[in-house]
């Protein structure tokens, strides 16, 4: 069984805590090796409502690119992602890197655009895989961190999942 390395963008702004470890706890049932960033909190982007928790995660998966994003929405789903009625959104999960293919797949785009617009996507990233490039821009995730100029406001935040914290204090 081939596996390709995966990072995903996870992030939620209501009941944030209860969201991000449920989306987790989904994840760790199908992938292999997860990794997580620290939790950032961030403002909104690109919608009007209350602040985000984010961060990156990193596996490894066995699942074609297609059958990856159905799995991530049935999670988004179960979270109340498309619910009618909800008040904001309780958990988003995009795919960022997909090993290393670059392209348009049925409408995702890889790498993800947001990789070097978001702050929030750009610094966990940057500390989850410092040396590895970018492959488009061409530069390794902690030199594009290290120059970003994104007018973006970032606060680490404690949160534990399954027993382990994710933010060091010293960051």
């Amino acid at each position: 069984m081939s596996l390709t390395q995966v990072f995903l963008g996870l992030g939620s702004n209501i009941e944030r805590e209860v969201h991000l470890c449920a989306g987790l706890d989904a994840l760790a049932g199908f992938l292999v090796d997860i990794r997580c960033s620290p939790v950032f909190e961030s403002q909104p982007v690109g919608i009007k409502s209350g602040p985000f928790f984010n961060l990156v995660v990193t596996a490894f998966t066995d699942l074609s690119l297609a059958d990856l994003d159905r799995r991530l929405k049935l999670i988004e789903a179960d979270n109340g992602r498309y619910a009618p009625d909800r008040k904001g959104l309780p958990l988003d999960i995009d795919v960022l890197l997909y090993g290393d293919l670059t392209g348009n797949f049925d409408g995702l785009i890889l790498p993800r655009a947001e990789i070097l617009k978001n702050a929030f996507v750009l610094w966990p990233l940057s500390l989850m895989a410092p040396d590895r490039v970018h492959p488009l821009a061409g530069q390794c995730f902690s030199v594009l961190w290290g120059e970003a100029q994104i007018d973006q406001v970032l606060a680490p935040v404690a949160f534990e999942w399954r027993g382990r914290q994710l933010t060091p204090a010293a960051l």
